[in-house]
């Protein structure tokens, strides 16, 4: 069964003062694909802006903003509807060769998946390592796929979720020391781990659908916000998509909008304005999003 999503993102810039402002940059369209359709997509800017669109290095839609004259609020609103397939990641079968790990990835695929698989953040102890260790079992091979779900099990359940609204990510090392994080922590740090391990991890920007604003049973952390995981590629199953923050794994709770191999490539919006420090007031995100309908069928094939 596929379902009708729809999302509502506003951000809101406020100033004492009229102000300028330099170009913004905003990544809120998902990526379309097998599993997921974009029926819907607008964006609205205040004070009316010039808007144009171009694809990014790893193919992700990206929305330059130019704003011209002066205000005292700059706003943006985000709208889009989907139609997600459910597409059951977990379930997908992996090569015979990759159903245990460790395994080796064909050389074709490691040559294309090599920037993903080098890990981008020192760890001169071995710290991320050792704290990987726990879920390996010395001279015996492990479920490719068990291992994966542990290890975002084990951040969830030794660590905890916490909302930072600066913009950035921790390092993987800072997570491990705080044992905390938000989402964006979350993602890095599981990224850096299964690095050391010989996997190829991307981060993913996107949003959180949760059932319980609907009436449904349960509750996920990160929703009402932009939301961020990872993919793992596991041959014969693709990029599987992985939640650390809630467990989740694959299924239409995430609403993916950009991959990419670090977390500073993916900031929702960015930008600038002309002024004085003291005239910025502060700034709201707020993020909504809910189930319009649910269509019988599942996966219709349609991109």
């Amino acid at each position: 069964m596929s379902v009708i999503l729809e999302v509502e993102h506003t951000t809101i810039y406020r100033y004492r003062n009229p102000v300028s402002f330099g170009e913004h940059k905003m990544m809120f369209r998902p990526r379309t694909s097998h599993d997921i359709r974009v029926v819907e997509c607008a964006l609205e800017v205040s004070p009316e802006a010039e808007i144009r669109w171009v694809h990014d290095v790893f193919s992700n839609s990206v929305t330059y903003v130019r704003i011209p004259g002066k205000a005292t609020e700059l706003k943006f609103v985000a709208r889009f509807v989907v139609e997600h397939m459910n597409a059951r990641n977990e379930e997908l079968p992996l090569t015979r060769a990759a159903e245990d790990y460790p395994f080796e990835y064909a050389i074709s695929e490691r040559y294309d998946l090599r920037p993903f698989i080098e890990p981008a953040y020192p760890d001169p102890g071995g710290e991320l390592r050792l704290w990987a260790d726990q879920f390996l079992t010395q001279g015996r091979r492990l479920k490719t796929r068990s291992l994966l779900i542990a290890i975002a099990d084990g951040i969830r359940q030794q660590f905890t979720y916490t909302s930072r609204y600066v913009e950035g990510t921790q390092p993987p090392l800072q997570t491990l020391e705080l044992r905390s994080g938000t989402c964006r922590d979350y993602a890095l740090f599981m990224m850096e781990v299964v690095r050391r391990l010989g996997f190829a991890a991307r981060f993913v920007s996107g949003y959180l659908y949760d059932p319980a604003l609907d009436g449904g049973s349960g509750s996920l952390v990160g929703s009402g916000s932009t939301h961020a995981w990872l993919q793992i590629y596991l041959p014969g199953a693709g990029w599987m998509p992985i939640d650390p923050t809630n467990s989740l794994f694959g299924g239409d709770n995430l609403i993916r909008v950009a991959h990419v191999r670090d977390p500073s490539q993916a900031s929702p919006l960015s930008g600038s304005y002309i002024g004085q420090d003291a005239d910025f007031a502060g700034m709201s995100v707020d993020v909504k999003v809910r189930k319009l309908a649910a269509l019988p069928g599942g996966q219709s094939g349609k991109t």
